[in-house]
């Protein structure tokens, strides 16, 4: 094996916490996940909770996928996700075994959630203070108030049918999203978030604030299924929170918690092949040689790379690697991370940036394939939170704008690259911080290469399968594979999608199987 393969061995199954009737059930089974995201580590630590001797196999040279992490010259820079959603949703990996999340992580509330900004100087302020959420709606539009009351309503019961009834779910045949058509169909799910926000609100400044929260994870506004007006509902009741240290902290966490329970972290040596036999995943292979048979197998990897790569060898991985390919993905994105001299208490931990245009801007991103001059910025300041993330005086920020895949813009990033990072800085001197190239200590770019690079990432997506109706539930990538039984999935690229909740809410979905078949493979 490579030298700088890093192994930890855990504790022995049998560590404290381990409910020692499922340890006897599951005794001798073994199961390995690829990948070490959000999403491979929460299905990682509820596999282990069961005492499943579980193994994860993460390529790069530390745990994280998208939420890998920099540091340079003293700051730390979080690669995404930043914004931490139902804290409930981590506790209970926690909570399985009788242990609690702050042992391994301090979570710190954000306020406001996001402050939105505009070219013209307008500023939103938004948050769950009733109160203030409406003196700020009110001063754009007194009449969008009662609008705003009636659609935080509508939010409320598509977060009761779509997250929690069927978040967790996993949807493996198509009765199963055939049950669940009536109650979306009542509430309307093949209208777009921003069509079902514009029924209720009049503004267009407003429409777009009450509208954006799709793109955090990948999704088009005027194309995504209203049922994603959810994430008003979910932020409202549980608020938006931070990881002291950065989403990275919560992401080691995690594998704190997973060790502690006797799992197994392989680190630094990509997964290469999944070997089958018939219906059956039996072993695993990585870059460095090492091989190991499991009972079950689980791919956080990229749902393209983990079926035209991983499954390679097996004709059921082309397959379904040819139907991907049909698929619409989600765009990526183009970050600027730069630490800066001083400290910016004015600015808030989110900032949402908004260009000129709204649907156009959006046809070129999803669309049309260009580079727009007049893009939208997703600001991110964690040091007015949490200073431990830049040295003493000064701040850590990143500035992400969407842009196409590569699929979509197959331009040359390296040369293309640094003259939006120039644009993108120049912007955020125009509209925020007037002095702020004389003020950068250090700064580097994260573009759609890097995603493919670094991730696998299918065409340099940031999110995987766009979220739209006909890419959910059934109809994106099943938690458990149709023909290789025990080959499963989780992750962005899987029902539900895309976001902290949504991939952790897929590693429920996803355990519960595995839980169930290998509990039958035991009996059997």
């Amino acid at each position: 094996m490579n030298a700088d393969v890093k192994i930890n061995l855990g504790t022995p199954s049998g560590a404290k916490g381990v409910n020692p009737a499922l340890a006897e059930r599951y005794a001798g089974k073994t199961a390995c996940v690829i990948g070490a995201g959000f999403g491979g580590m929460a299905l990682a630590v509820r596999l282990q909770s069961a005492g499943i001797a579980t193994t994860v196999i993460e390529g790069r040279d530390k745990p994280g996928g998208r939420a890998y992490f920099w540091e340079r010259d003293g700051f730390t820079f979080d690669g995404g996700p930043t914004v931490i959603t139902d804290p409930p949703c981590l506790k209970e990996l926690w909570e399985l075994t009788g242990h609690d999340i702050a042992e391994d992580v301090e979570l710190m509330k954000v306020m406001p959630f996001y402050r939105l900004n505009w070219p013209d100087g307008t500023n939103f302020e938004y948050s769950n203070d009733e109160e203030q959420l409406n003196a700020e709606i009110a001063k754009l539009n007194p009449a969008d108030v009662a609008g705003y009351a009636r659609f935080l309503e509508y939010s409320a019961r598509v977060y009761e049918e779509g997250y929690l009834k069927l978040g967790t779910k996993p949807f493996l045949d198509f009765k199963s999203m055939l049950k669940a058509a009536p109650a979306l169909i009542k509430e309307q799910a093949w209208r777009s978030v921003y069509s079902m926000v514009s029924s209720y609100i009049e503004h267009p400044k407003l429409r777009e604030a009450f509208s954006f929260h799709s793109l955090l994870v990948g999704g088009n506004p005027m194309n995504t299924s209203s049922i994603y007006a959810l994430i008003h509902k979910l932020e409202k009741d549980g608020g938006v929170w931070w990881a002291r240290g950065g989403t990275n902290r919560l992401i080691a966490g995690m594998v704190r918690h997973f060790e502690r329970l006797g799992g197994k972290m392989i680190v630094g040596d990509p997964a290469v092949q999944v070997h089958t036999l018939g219906t059956k995943a039996t072993e695993v292979e990585t870059q460095s040689g090492f091989k190991q048979r499991f009972d079950a197998v689980a791919s956080n990897a990229d749902i393209m790379h983990s079926y035209k790569d991983l499954l390679s060898g097996s004709e059921r991985g082309k397959k379904v690697a040819k139907s991907l390919n049909r698929k619409s993905f989600s765009p990526s994105l183009f970050v600027v991370h730069f630490g800066l001299e001083g400290t910016w208490p004015g600015i808030p931990h989110h900032m949402i940036l908004f260009a000129k245009r709204y649907k156009g801007l959006l046809d070129d991103i999803y669309k049309n394939g260009v580079v727009p001059e007049d893009f939208a910025i997703y600001l991110h300041h964690p040091t007015v939170t949490d200073p431990s993330m830049a040295p003493e005086g000064k701040s850590t920020f990143y500035a992400l704008v969407p842009v196409s895949h590569m699929g979509k813009m197959p331009i040359d990033w390296d040369e293309v690259g640094p003259k939006l990072e120039k644009m993108i800085l120049d912007e955020l001197e125009r509209r925020l911080i007037p002095d702020i190239h004389s003020r950068i200590v250090t700064k580097f770019s994260y573009a759609p290469k890097d995603f493919k690079q670094d991730l696998n990432a299918h065409m340099g997506s940031a999110f995987s399968l766009e979220p739209v109706l006909w890419q959910s539930a059934y109809l994106r990538g099943h938690n458990r594979d149709d023909v290789i039984d025990n080959y499963y999935l989780v992750g962005a690229g899987t029902h539900p999608g895309a976001g902290i909740p949504g991939v952790v809410g897929s590693a429920k979905a996803t355990a519960g199987l595995m839980l169930e078949d290998l509990a039958v493979r035991v009996s059997a």
